[in-house]
């Protein structure tokens, strides 16, 4: 089985890159998308974060409401570090469940976007960074419907994308149209299966 971290900055488009991935035969999995499960009501985990941060974050059914939680732990590094924590322990039990059931020779992708920042990216066979410049990254995110405040204070938080870059095994350059993009990925994924 080859691990493969896929990681970029917000609005670099990376879940474009993983999507495509996963057409031509890769199994992709979205690690916030994992943790999002995470919040739905019953699950131990929310019952772990309600501890963290109270009972406050709970929409009327009883899940989670990630804008409250977003606006506590931005605030507050002390609980966004115990939050994370929280979350990334369950998500690593996941990924170890998923790739259990998975064929030996699986080629799979863990798209997340603090990969490097995190220092997990070494638990992986190969680092592809999906790379745009900022304001193609800025206006991307405003467009899919998030504020200019949230973008920045997310933005703060992650490595310029021209640091990330310099970790990658592959960069795929996702700043010009998307039949450049989708050709780069389908290199880089031949490369990778290729890779004895």
């Amino acid at each position: 089985m080859k691990k493969v971290a896929l990681t970029g900055n917000l609005g670099s488009g990376k879940s474009t890159v993983g999507e495509f991935f996963g057409k031509l035969g890769a199994v992709v999995i979205d690690a916030d998308r994992v943790i999002h499960s995470f919040y739905r009501k019953g699950h131990p985990v929310l019952d772990e974060v309600v501890r963290l941060l109270g009972k406050g974050i709970l929409d009327p059914e009883g899940n989670a409401d990630r804008r409250k939680i977003a606006d506590i732990v931005f605030k507050d590094p002390e609980k966004l570090s115990e939050l994370e924590r929280i979350t990334h322990s369950a998500l690593y039990r996941e990924l170890e469940s998923i790739y259990s059931r998975l064929p030996e020779d699986s080629v799979v992708f863990v798209e997340a976007s603090l990969l490097i920042e995190k220092g997990t990216y070494r638990d992986y066979d190969f680092t592809v960074v999906v790379y745009a410049p900022y304001e193609v990254c800025r206006k991307r995110a405003i467009r899919r419907g998030m504020s200019e405040e949230d973008f920045l204070r997310r933005w703060k938080r992650q490595m310029p994308p021209e640091e990330k870059v310099k970790f990658a095994d592959f960069v795929i350059d996702n700043s010009g149209t998307l039949e450049e993009t989708l050709k780069q990925a389908e290199e880089v994924f031949l490369k990778i299966r290729r890779d004895p």
